[in-house]
């Protein structure tokens, strides 16, 4: 039998359905909470997980680097917000992992500048695995030539998909060795 419902009620149980999902969405790919040290960066984060692991509501920590980047192929240019961690602890707080759709997590390796893009991020940059990127950071150096930008090249290793536009058309994660 068909369901008839008020037009305001129907609304409401439809948002809260929207908003229910792609909060999933988002938390799948961010974790919950973030700790931050008041100064900035943590200098050690291993201890201060353990410290925050004496609660037991905490299910997993890792650490993050996140950054503001432009990146570029072949005259495409896009900002990208630019996640540096660590492969092997990402799982614990994150199911970026199981996200991935070409490629794997682990090909993330410390000093080979490699870098897993979103699905729609790889599609408007033309990019599949094994092509090259080149990152820009907002950040410039001082040279001889006077200020320039932090540019870097980066393999892309694997694409993701979260299945939230932003995530998938604007965030990329690189090791957060070669993000720091």
């Amino acid at each position: 039998g068909a369901v008839r419902c008020e037009g305001v009620i129907c609304w409401l149980a439809v948002m809260n359905g929207f908003q229910k999902e792609v909060r999933g969405r988002m938390v799948s790919v961010l974790t919950h909470i973030e700790v931050f040290d008041a100064s900035g960066a943590l200098n050690d984060w291993k201890a201060t997980a353990l410290e925050v692991q004496k609660n037991k509501a905490v299910l997993g920590t890792a650490p993050y680097v996140d950054a503001q980047s432009m990146i570029i192929n072949d005259g495409v240019m896009r900002g990208v917000v630019l996640r540096g961690i660590l492969p092997e602890e990402e799982p614990k707080v994150s199911i970026v992992a199981s996200k991935v759709k070409a490629g794997k997590l682990s090909d993330l390796r410390e000093g080979e500048f490699n870098i897993i893009l979103g699905i729609e991020l790889a599609r408007a940059m033309h990019v599949s695995i094994g092509d090259k990127v080149t990152l820009a950071a907002p950040e410039s150096q001082l040279t001889p030539a006077g200020m320039v930008p932090r540019i870097k090249g980066f393999t892309v290793v694997a694409v993701f998909e979260a299945g939230h536009y932003e995530f998938d058309s604007g965030m990329a994660f690189i090791h957060i060795k070669d993000a720091e």
